[in-house]
């Protein structure tokens, strides 16, 4: 049975449902998301969201996260509003409760990009429409997904697929790891000491990946940790928020970038992905980023696909 068989075959709805974390979901949950994010990538226009309105707030800035969600809405009939956090009472000191009551009142959802966890959940709480997290310091469940999405469509399955992700035990990291472990795939985090991803995360992804048949593991050995690996992931070495630190990370990271030397020691028909921006010849070098085993700009377009399906499930109707 495929994917789309299994959306068909069984009755469920998120409708109403905040997706801040995938640790809120569940492995059927994210079956009929991906089912959704292939017929919507096979079927791109729409009148799915006919009227919807999803507002959007961003206290960091954005390519991929920006453009795919309001092109996105257009393609389903819907409408995007950029909202920046100093363009709007947030940044002069409306609390974010108030903000979430209000918008609540206009919106049909809510997508914030925010430097704080603390904030979003706080948004979510008060928000009377669902809350779609775009990036915070701890989650980035949009680019996961779209991780996982693509991962299927190179491979053509995800339970058994060996996930090396390779840098900082970062948002992007932490999603990416719930998401594996729940999908029943192998995933292998390499970093150096002192960077690792967060430790409840790593804890509640390994009973996941214990429920699911995968495994979870920490490795500080880039050549042994790539080994018979499927894909082989990288972000940036310093995130936003985090350029005072960018030397000290630069020494921290130098013996885990991934060249053609690593690359090798991966399986012969590996792919390389990454969430973008990336920095050539920091964390990836340019060939194996711009090599013929990359995938990430199928990965990118793979952020609006996923989006919309997150978006026909939290306020439209399958």
């Amino acid at each position: 049975m495929n994917l789309m068989e299994q959306m068909m075959s069984t009755s469920y709805s998120l409708k109403g449902k905040n997706v801040l974390s995938w640790l809120d979901f569940t492995q059927s949950d994210v079956t009929q998301l991906l089912a959704q994010a292939q017929y919507v990538k096979e079927n791109p226009h729409s009148s799915a969201l006919s009227g919807k309105t999803l507002a959007m707030i961003f206290e960091k800035s954005s390519t991929r996260t920006r453009v795919s969600f309001e092109v996105g809405m257009v393609q389903m009939g819907g409408h995007a509003l950029y909202l920046n956090s100093r363009d709007i009472q947030i940044g002069r000191g409306e609390t974010i409760a108030d903000t979430a009551k209000v918008l609540s009142g206009y919106v049909d959802a809510i997508m914030f990009r925010t430097t704080s966890h603390e904030k979003l959940k706080e948004l979510a709480e008060h928000a009377s429409v669902p809350v779609i997290n775009g990036l915070c310091d701890i989650y980035h469940p949009c680019q996961a997904l779209a991780d996982i999405f693509t991962i299927l469509e190179l491979k053509g399955r995800l339970c058994g697929i060996k996930l090396v992700y390779v840098g900082d035990g970062n948002n992007v990291a932490h999603s990416l790891m719930i998401l594996a472990a729940m999908m029943g795939m192998e995933f292998v985090i390499v970093t150096p000491k002192g960077y690792e991803p967060d430790a409840d995360i790593v804890e509640k992804s390994q009973k996941l990946a214990s429920l699911y048949k995968g495994s979870v593991t920490i490795s500080h050995n880039p050549i042994e940790a790539v080994g018979a690996a499927d894909v082989i992931y990288t972000d940036v070495w310093t995130s936003m928020g985090q350029e005072e630190e960018a030397e000290t990370r630069l020494k921290a990271f130098e013996e885990f970038q991934v060249n053609k030397a690593l690359f090798s020691k991966a399986k012969s028909n590996a792919s390389f992905l990454h969430c973008l921006p990336a920095h050539r010849d920091e964390e990836v070098t340019g060939e194996v980023i711009d090599g013929p085993q990359s995938a990430v700009f199928q990965q990118a377009e793979n952020r609006m696909h996923v989006q919309k399906a997150i978006l026909q499930a939290v306020i439209g109707s399958w």
